[in-house]
């Protein structure tokens, strides 16, 4: 059965009892499209002056009501925290836990939570579409504005999660990580429209 989320992308799995040399479950596939005669043409302004002038009216809105949310690193969580440290003893052990309550979860949780890393591994695409949107453009990476310090700390807030997804479905062995390192290439290749 396949079920289809997005044209770029395609969740197969494979049949029960095919064991397929051990691998897991299920797997991820992407739909070839042929864009090489695709001409796209590039977007001078994303939005009109009037709401450019909302956002930038909204700039110290956003510091005192939205930046107070963004915590320092060290007092975020991390995806090891929630992970078997690989030098501790018993390591071996923990992950062998993980994969036997991992047995135990139906297959469409595990497409809910491939299909979130997806989502949290396509950050750059998030993050560089919002670096080049006016009103809250941060050309250098490095921008002082409120609405830049939202934009890169909330990124690096969703590649926690991104993170811990990735090495979760790692540790479960209940899906085929190089199928869905591809399907996240191919994501990230293929960039955003707006």
């Amino acid at each position: 059965m396949a079920l289809n989320f997005n044209p770029l992308l395609s969740f197969t799995f494979l049949e029960k009892g095919n064991h397929n040399h051990g691998h897991p479950k299920f797997s991820m596939s992407r739909k070839v499209e042929n864009t090489k005669n695709t001409q796209k043409q590039q977007v001078l302004h994303s939005m009109p002056p009037h709401k450019i002038e909302i956002f930038k009216s909204l700039e110290s809105w956003v510091e005192e009501n939205v930046l107070i949310h963004l915590k320092p690193v060290e007092k975020c969580w991390q995806p090891q925290d929630f992970l078997p440290h690989p030098a501790c003893d018993g390591f071996h052990f923990q992950v062998e836990e993980i994969q036997k309550r991992a047995k135990e979860i139906p297959d469409d949780y595990f497409v809910v939570l491939v299909g979130d890393m997806i989502t949290e591994e396509a950050l750059p695409t998030y993050q560089t579409l919002m670096n080049v949107t006016d009103g809250v453009r941060d050309e250098t990476g490095a921008s002082s504005s409120s609405w830049a310090a939202w934009t890169r700390g909330w990124t690096a807030e969703e590649n926690r999660h991104g993170d811990l997804l990735n090495k979760y479905l790692y540790l479960s062995g209940r899906v085929d990580m190089k199928e869905i390192e591809k399907t996240i290439q191919y994501l990230l290749g293929a960039g955003m429209v707006r």
